[in-house]
């Protein structure tokens, strides 16, 4: 076992591949783990390719590799599409996440396991209530792994971050609004972007912020801990249109729906990361000018 190996899962994923690149930076040697080969190719980094679902193929990957850390970002992360295909989630988020520690339990059972939730999960306590399959998908992932490191005594802990943006692929609404507007720079004909409501709120953290956070969480992090991994901050949607919008001068046209308005409840704070040191390093401002940049040099 490489004192400072790290196996991350999901790794042609939006936060895969700022994850990749942050810990070959950082000096890790990285094994980046995908179920295709579609990943553009980073230097220092090792790549694999694995489909989660497949206990062999997972065993005979953890046997080669036997990683120090494991940052476990792959699943299905689609709303619309758990309703539409709920039994693929169930099995790419809880029986992938259970093979890939079955695996390490048998080949590297001294590895730490930072499993990556959702703050999507729903309480299970009183009378259930889940909102989408989704969300049963990841609550249930991230029970079944903290109990299964605590009956195998494995080094096994959660991170639950809130929606990450930045530079890159990511199906999120900044970068779905920020392609919108690069597009129309550009005079690409394509419909008029309609935001369902102005008013709804999200805590949103740029990427680059979140994987330094798990690669502290890898570090320092306590053994069956759940760490909420945001900004601590709650932004309307309109806010952030506005934001994008102040950063073109071309003539983009939204429209802006009245459906009503989620969100601005409990914020919740990062404190746990901030005793362990992590401050932001991206302003909201800096994020929103890199999705843009990106998706002005992307095309087609």
């Amino acid at each position: 076992m490489s004192p400072n190996s790290v196996l991350i899962t999901g790794a042609a994923g939006f936060t895969g591949r700022h994850a990749c690149r942050y810990f070959a930076d950082r000096g890790y040697r990285v094994i980046a783990v995908s179920r295709g080969p579609q990943m553009r190719q980073e230097p220092g980094v090792e790549y694999a390719t694995c489909d989660l679902t497949d206990k062999g193929q997972i065993r005979t990957l953890i046997e080669r590799t036997v990683p120090k850390y494991v940052l476990h970002l792959a699943g299905k992360n689609s709303v619309p599409e758990s309703w539409a295909q709920p039994l693929l989630y169930m099995e790419s988020n809880i029986m992938g996440t259970i093979y890939l520690l079955e695996a390490l339990r048998e080949f590297a059972h001294g590895s730490r396991v930072l499993v990556a939730s959702s703050r999507l999960k729903f309480e299970l306590h009183g009378e259930l209530m889940p909102t989408h399959p989704y969300a049963l998908s990841k609550s249930v992932q991230e029970i079944a792994s903290l109990a299964w490191g605590k009956l195998f005594g494995q080094d096994v802990l959660a991170a639950e971050p809130g929606n990450l943006i930045g530079p890159g692929p990511s199906t999120g609404i900044c970068a779905l609004l920020a392609r919108y507007i690069a597009r129309g720079e550009r005079g690409e004909s394509q419909e008029v972007f309609r935001l369902s409501s102005a008013e709804e709120q999200r805590d949103f953290l740029d990427v680059r912020d979140a994987v330094a956070a798990y690669e502290l969480l890898l570090l320092k992090g306590r053994t069956g801990s759940v760490t909420p991994v945001c900004s601590g901050v709650e932004r309307r949607l309109g806010d952030v249109a506005k934001g994008l919008m102040a950063l073109t001068q071309g003539d983009i046209q939204l429209e802006v729906g009245d459906a009503p308005a989620n969100g601005g409840g409990r914020v919740i704070q990062p404190e746990h990361l901030r005793q362990l040191g992590w401050q932001p390093a991206y302003t909201w401002e800096q994020s929103l000018a890199d999705i843009l940049e990106y998706f002005r040099a992307e095309r087609g």
